[in-house]
């Protein structure tokens, strides 16, 4: 599988589709005061960069990149869609993002996600891309039902 990975407007029914049933799965799985899942709407903040991955014509994932400050950025709405799970998408895109926040001049990522076992596929992708654990940071709080990550970016 190539996929083709570009920036995406959040105009397009399969990419909002996508972020929506992200946003359920989030609120299926968790108390809705530890969802930090962000909407469309949300994502279109002009601070969010929001990247699609395509094989051919069919929407495979969709990630995001939120600049923090100068140095330092977070990563949000990671999904890939159904019928590409455990097809290297995820990290295909968490690469992507990587690379573009290199190519931004951050410094450091961070990104939150799940502590349950729905998550676990989630942190053994940021923990093999080399994210380690650290605390909650921006406006997160200690929250057991989240765990955060860092990666600091070499320049």
């Amino acid at each position: 599988m190539t996929l083709q990975i570009r920036v995406d407007d959040l105009t397009g029914e399969a990419t909002c589709a996508l972020i929506a049933a992200h946003l359920d799965a989030m609120h299926a799985q968790t108390p809705a005061e530890s969802v930090h899942a962000l909407g469309v709407e949300q994502l279109r903040h002009p601070d969010i960069t929001v990247w699609s991955a395509w094989d051919g014509d069919e929407l495979a994932g969709v990630g995001a990149l939120q600049r923090r400050d100068a140095a330092h950025g977070e990563i949000k709405s990671m999904r890939v869609a159904p019928a590409h799970l455990r097809r290297g998408v995820a990290r295909t895109l968490l690469r992507h993002i990587m690379a573009e926040a290199r190519a931004m001049g951050l410094l450091r990522l961070q990104l939150e996600t799940g502590s349950g076992p729905d998550f676990a596929a989630a942190r053994a992708l940021y923990l093999g891309e080399g994210f380690t654990p650290c605390g909650p940071f921006a406006d997160y709080t200690d929250d057991p039902l989240s765990t955060y990550f860092a990666l600091d970016l070499p320049q």
